[in-house]
């Protein structure tokens, strides 16, 4: 047999198999196809309707069961519209220009308050020591003795203060001058004055003037005897002064309190310049 021939019948034989199978699959189709039941569940439905008789249909249950239910639902009360009004911006809402108002306004308010803290903070008297409270300035008797040889003066610096002797014999009309500033003249009866070293012009801060022994402002030329009573210049007064207390040998100046200094005429002891003046130059004055 030749090559050619073989084919020939190995393709027969092909289409042969493919036709049985087509016609055995179009049987089995027609016998229990798609959709098609097997005859004990045909049985099983016919025993299933008989049993149900008359029993309504699926339809007819779903429609009774709607009536059913809009029976017993309750008509809703009918509400008339609200008519829609926009929101208040104002109200619910913070604009761009508020913002920036109300901060603006907060951080001024903030600023003053702690400016004003700062400062009240700055001029209250400080009870812990130092200048504005009282200060323990040391012994009397060594206070007295560094005066002398420091010739009439001495300062000092924590009380801001000049501290000079104030003579026994002039003391009866210290106490008609200065009768109503009670702790100064404590300290004079004692022998001290504490002067505060500004000027009551304008503030200076006063030397004193070894040479005339009086205390002369190098800024206007006011001039004031070794006590603090003015002699000569634009001040409206004597140089202010602190009071002071001496407890237990010690010398406590009250910086809290500044008492004005006397007024213009004032003369309790006679001191005239000792020599050449250190503003004017003058020998005497």
């Amino acid at each position: 047999m030749t090559p050619l021939a073989t084919i020939v019948l190995v393709i027969l034989a092909l289409v042969v198999l493919a036709a049985v199978m087509v016609i055995t699959s179009a049987r089995r189709s027609d016998v229990r196809g798609a959709g098609a039941l097997a005859r004990e569940t045909v049985k099983r439905d016919k025993s299933i309707k008989a049993e149900a008789g008359d029993a309504p249909s699926g339809s007819a249950y779903e429609s009774q069961a709607i009536a059913t239910r809009t029976a017993v639902l309750e008509k809703a009360t009918e509400v008339a519209p609200v008519v829609w009004r926009a929101p208040d911006q104002e109200a619910v809402d913070v604009s761009r220009r508020q913002f920036f108002n109300r901060a603006s306004i907060f951080l001024v308010l903030t600023g003053t308050a702690a400016f004003g803290a700062s400062l009240i903070a700055f001029l209250w008297p400080r009870a812990g020591g130092g200048f504005g409270s009282k200060v323990n300035v040391g012994r009397l008797d060594d206070l007295i003795a560094q005066i002398r040889s420091e010739r009439g003066f001495v300062y000092k610096p924590e009380a801001r203060t000049w501290l000079t002797t104030y003579p026994a014999d002039s003391l009866p009309k210290a106490r008609l001058s200065y009768g109503n500033q009670g702790p100064v003249l404590n300290g004079m009866e004692n022998g001290l004055v504490a002067l505060y070293q500004k000027c009551p012009h304008l503030g200076c801060r006063v030397p004193e003037c070894k040479s005339s022994q009086w205390f002369e402002c190098p800024c206007h030329g006011s001039q004031y005897d070794r006590v603090g009573e003015k002699k000569a210049g634009p001040a409206p007064r004597g140089m202010d002064r602190f009071g002071i207390n001496v407890s237990n040998g010690n010398v406590i100046v009250d910086t809290g309190t500044i008492f004005n200094g006397p007024a213009i005429g004032i003369n309790t002891t006679g001191q005239e310049a000792e020599g050449p003046h250190c503003v004017s130059g003058e020998a005497k004055h």
